[in-house]
């Protein structure tokens, strides 16, 4: 069973152009801060949710340094496919 988000596959990831998951990424940190700041105060009760949301955020890496390495393709946008 894989741990994270639901909609954050690899697969779900990979179909993201690259400022959806600038995005993406942005709502995991900002996710994962205020579950820190929860587990400091002792008012996390999930503490499961965590590991997804890191785990969630390098899945999120790795797929914009696959792209960077040509590993990668991000898809390709309606605009793009007519020029």
């Amino acid at each position: 069973m894989a741990i994270g988000s639901k909609g954050l596959t690899p697969a779900d990831l990979d179909a993201m152009d690259d400022e959806r998951l600038a995005e993406e990424l942005s709502k995991a940190k900002t996710e994962l801060f205020n579950l820190r700041f929860a587990s400091a105060t002792g008012q996390l009760e999930d503490h499961g949710r965590m590991k997804a949301v890191r785990r969630d955020i390098a899945r999120i890496y790795t797929i914009v340094r696959e792209r960077e390495l040509g590993i990668r393709t991000a898809p390709s946008t309606q605009e793009e496919d007519a020029k």
